[in-house]
């Protein structure tokens, strides 16, 4: 009798702990993001793929992403202060910042004539790097973080390239 009693309390006992082990698993999994949130914390972008002189938005966690690889006159018209801003990869130099306006967060227009941006409502006007050229706008268009693989560069991600614009002043943590 007592080893029945003692089996029957041993196999209680262990379905007992299974279920709180599987209750436990279906709490934590309801703890966890969405895939959908996990999709949109990075963003990877082939650099290879933008051609010269021209804008193109990007996407990531919902804002708007400027890439604009520079030509030889951006390049020449830029100062060594405006070519901090810019990244290297594969001998290219690229503009990549997230299009919100620092002083109100109104999306800047590229203007391709011209080769800056301009804030409508506010007359802002920022540079082909991305700095202010024109107030009110307090500073240059922000840089998501970043790290770069060869020729690919992920947002979301901080590798050592964003770090030293972070400690430089290029640039502020977004």
């Amino acid at each position: 009798m007592s080893d029945r009693r003692d089996f029957m309390g041993m196999a209680l006992g262990g379905f007992t702990a299974l279920g709180g082990i599987g209750a436990l698993m279906a709490m934590k999994k309801t703890w966890d993001p969405l895939p959908s949130v996990k999709a949109a914390g990075f963003t990877t972008l082939d650099l290879k793929d933008y051609k010269e002189g021209e804008l193109v938005t990007e996407k990531w966690r919902g804002k708007p992403i400027f890439v604009l690889k520079q030509t030889k006159e951006m390049m020449a018209k830029a100062t060594e202060n405006d070519k901090k801003r810019l990244i290297e990869v594969d001998g290219g130099h690229y503009m990549v910042c997230v299009g919100l306006c620092t002083h109100l967060g109104c999306i800047p227009g590229y203007r391709p004539d011209t080769q800056d941006f301009l804030c409508a409502c506010h007359g802002g006007m920022y540079d082909a790097t991305a700095e202010v050229t024109k107030a009110p706008p307090p500073r240059g268009l922000d840089i998501p973080p970043f790290k770069l693989n060869g020729t690919k560069i992920a947002l979301g991600v901080t590798g050592p390239e964003y770090e030293k614009m972070l400690a430089d002043g290029t640039t502020l943590r977004v």
